[in-house]
């Protein structure tokens, strides 16, 4: 099991399993603390072969190399970071995403996962990857005619996509929440259970500069929804969309750059996909350009420990 030092006490951690302990007894010194951030997502390349309204991706073309992305995750990696999460774009669409896979998950301690449309989920790029992922994720906006209209591709295609990441590795569904997916929830559950899913991700729908945030009334109804959920999949929600939601934070003290952080496909490293701030890493590393990051928000007065 991998050990991360943090506010809250030391942090074990196992890919394999995906199993967390946290020892809470003992409260390390802020010296000791890990630098690194618990996670760290890396938009591997903006290209996408869907153009969703509500993608808050950027659309200019950007893609990382397999070097730069292997060394920023070694430096983590040591500084006690967990995981890795690649995503983009579609990260299967970058030439070099099977070896970045392989090499991550076999030369440091971080757990691999992905987040995919899953149409290009073919049996062979399965078998390329089975041993280097720990966990994955598939998109699901709405179910039959609402998938189509959301994503403009066939739902027959996705349900295919479904079959093989369950031979890859555990998944969980991601669904972007709006006026037109709030409605299927409970059919997107089911599918989830069906499909062999361990996890419902929801993601209230941020603005973008074609579609407006979740409203009032949406927001009203997933809390509804979510307040009287009685199935078996287990129910996440991203931080940025959670109020309102009922939640449960294991690590109160550990938030900020300190939980989290994302590196976009130009190699710039943000507080999240969201965030317009950012420090550029350039030649002396990951690490320094948290530390820049962080005195960022300090002057700006933001906390962000």
């Amino acid at each position: 099991m991998k050990s991360r030092i943090s506010p809250n006490g030391i942090h074990l951690f196992d890919r394999l399993s995906g199993l967390n302990i946290l020892v809470d007894e003992l409260r390390p010194k802020e010296a000791i603390w890990s630098t690194s951030p618990r996670q760290v997502s890396v938009a591997l390349t903006n290209l996408c072969d869907l153009h969703c309204a509500y993608c808050y991706a950027p659309k200019h073309k950007a893609s990382l190399h397999i070097d730069q992305v292997f060394g920023w995750l070694k430096e983590l990696d040591s500084e006690g970071g967990l995981g890795v999460g690649f995503g983009g774009g579609e990260p299967t669409l970058h030439p070099d995403f099977v070896e970045i896979c392989k090499r991550v998950a076999g030369e440091t301690q971080l757990a691999v996962t992905f987040t995919t449309h899953g149409h290009r989920l073919t049996s062979k790029l399965v078998e390329r990857l089975k041993g280097s992922i720990h966990f994955a994720r598939i998109s699901v906006d709405g179910v039959g005619r609402t998938y189509e209209d959301q994503r403009g591709k066939q739902f027959s295609s996705l349900l295919r996509g479904l079959e093989s990441i369950a031979t890859l590795s555990p998944f969980g569904l991601n669904v972007v929440v709006n006026e037109h997916t709030v409605a299927e929830l409970d059919a997107m559950s089911e599918l989830a259970q069906k499909a062999g899913a361990s996890e419902l991700l929801l993601l209230p729908q941020q603005a973008t500069a074609a579609v407006a945030s979740m409203d009032g009334v949406v927001g009203l109804a997933l809390q509804d929804w979510v307040s009287n959920y009685r199935g078996k999949v287990r129910l996440a929600v991203s931080e940025v969309g959670a109020s309102g939601l009922p939640t449960c934070d294991p690590l109160p003290d550990e938030r900020g750059l300190r939980a989290y952080a994302h590196i976009d496909a130009t190699g710039m490293l943000r507080a999240s996909s969201y965030s317009h701030v950012g420090a550029k890493i350039g030649d002396a590393g990951v690490l320094s350009a948290l530390k820049r990051l962080r005195n960022t928000f300090e002057i700006q007065g933001e906390t962000q420990p």
